[in-house]
């Protein structure tokens, strides 16, 4: 038999994201317990209300964090449910890049308050994982499958956000899929070879429509862009960089 404390200390770590055999590693509790526990208790919501499941739903309470989410989401999320009916997103983000961590955690903080947010190590990055039955009510795109495989569509509601606040968009899918690059080349300059260098931004998803979104929102804040194959889009105009050092900047 397993006190009340021990089964919240089990569960807390399960909605950390750990796996029922680490949890029971951890603990020395079994798995069989474990197993009934998730079956036998109701999970706890200490959220806030969503704002899509009210009588009349309204938009998160901070759209320029969900805009920014949402980029983050659509290129390097997921969303996964445990037995428990409770969702996971999950947002990777590699260790080169610390500030873009604490960002997408902001973020997640900003959109759902009232839940905790954890770091989970894996080699090469962390989890930026939230529990919330709600979060497919936030995250309509959430279907099982990739989502290069399957169609990805705003809804009016978040088309409304993201057109109010492009730039926090556009900066969410470039942290999570995007890059800014230093290119070169040579010219010749009074007859002599010369090298060349010059800043570049480059975003790839294996999406169609991820893309589409990508590029509409240029369009949208005035950015010119191309296609370099059918899965990069190259921002390499000397304005439009310009635009994306202002409104994006390098990964930090």
């Amino acid at each position: 038999m397993y006190d009340l404390e021990t089964r919240k200390r089990a569960l807390a770590l399960l909605d950390q994201g750990f796996s029922q055999n680490s949890v029971s590693k951890q603990t020395g509790i079994s798995r069989a317990a474990i197993r009934s526990w998730l079956v036998r208790i109701d999970p706890l919501d200490r959220s806030t209300p969503c704002p899509r499941c009210s009588d009349t739903p309204v938009a998160p309470r901070d759209p320029v964090a969900y805009s920014y989410l949402l980029g983050l989401y659509l290129g390097d999320g997921c969303i996964s449910v445990n037995r428990r009916g409770v969702y996971s997103l999950r947002i990777a983000c590699a260790d080169a890049w610390p500030g873009l961590i604490d960002a997408c955690v902001a973020a997640v903080l900003k959109v759902r308050p009232s839940h905790k947010v954890c770091r989970v190590a894996s080699p090469g990055c962390q989890y930026v994982t939230c529990w919330s039955k709600h979060w497919p009510c936030l995250f309509p795109q959430h279907s099982p499958g990739k989502k290069h495989n399957r169609e990805i569509v705003l809804e009016s509601w978040q088309r409304n956000i993201v057109d109010a606040h492009p730039w926090d968009f556009i900066r969410g899918l470039i942290h999570s899929d995007g890059c800014r690059i230093i290119n070169w080349t040579t010219r010749l300059v009074r007859g002599e070879r010369k090298r060349y260098e010059y800043p570049r931004y480059f975003f790839t998803n294996l999406s169609a429509d991820i893309l589409g979104l990508f590029t509409s929102t240029l369009d949208q804040v005035g950015v010119e862009w191309k296609h370099t194959n059918g899965k990069n889009i190259s921002v390499a105009r000397r304005a439009s960089v310009a635009l994306m050092d202002a409104h994006v900047g390098p990964k930090y």
